[in-house]
């Protein structure tokens, strides 16, 4: 198998990463929009909006590249995935955002009705960006790092890592409410719930890193990984 062969392979991938990734900023937006509160990580986000002059997409970017930094430094080398989440989830928020696509409901009933909607495509969405197998998301990277350094449980680290930005969020003027606890409750459910009708076990996967990446094209035989 050829370089030109092997980069095939990988854009091939392209189109579900990037699907995922517009999936997940149209689902931080019906978040937003719903005004019943949004996830952890976005009121520290919203939150930092109200204080420095930089858009809800900018701040997701430059939180996400920090994230990367750390996690590399306690040891998690972010795949192509990470990366480019970091980048155009962004991206996308403020393109999305920027044409006035979405409003709040007048009605509760519909106000729920988008935070639910926003719920389920966090969950397709994770399964369209998981699915190449090229890297968690930046925040995802940093539990797993954590995880690893400390010898601790992925409820504790996750759970400590998210109420942080969480308070700190909230001490910002970040929006939390009833759909950040349901949020909190809900999203894996409706992860697990995607990752059933995908047919996709993220116990039996290996994520390809950006050092195994370069390997991948520079050697003439593939490494072990199922997709590639």
């Amino acid at each position: 198998m050829n370089t030109n062969e092997k980069i095939m392979m990988i854009l091939k991938k392209m189109p579900s990463l990037f699907l995922g990734i517009i999936l997940f900023s149209i689902a931080v937006l019906l978040t937003l929009y719903s005004d019943l509160g949004v996830s952890p990580w976005d009121v520290f986000h919203v939150g930092v909006t109200k204080h420095i002059n930089l858009t809800l997409g900018e701040v997701s970017e430059l939180t996400g590249l920090a994230i990367l930094g750390l996690s590399y430094f306690i040891g998690v080398i972010p795949g192509l995935s990470s990366i480019l989440n970091m980048i155009f989830v962004g991206v996308f928020i403020d393109i999305l955002n920027r044409f006035s696509i979405f409003s709040t409901p007048r009605t509760m009933a519909g106000r729920f009705a988008m935070l639910l909607a926003a719920i389920i495509i966090m969950g397709w969405a994770t399964y369209f960006y998981l699915r190449v197998e090229m890297g968690a998301g930046p925040r995802d990277s940093l539990m797993e790092g954590f995880v690893k350094k400390l010898n601790k449980p992925v409820w504790m680290i996750r759970g400590t890592i998210e109420t942080t930005a969480l308070i700190l969020g909230y001490f910002l003027g970040g929006p939390v409410g009833v759909g950040t606890i349901l949020i909190a409750f809900t999203v894996g459910v409706s992860v697990q719930f995607a990752f059933k009708i995908g047919k996709y076990s993220s116990a039996n996967v290996q994520h390809m890193d950006i050092i195994q990446m370069y390997k991948f094209l520079k050697n003439n035989k593939a490494i072990d990984n199922s997709t590639i």
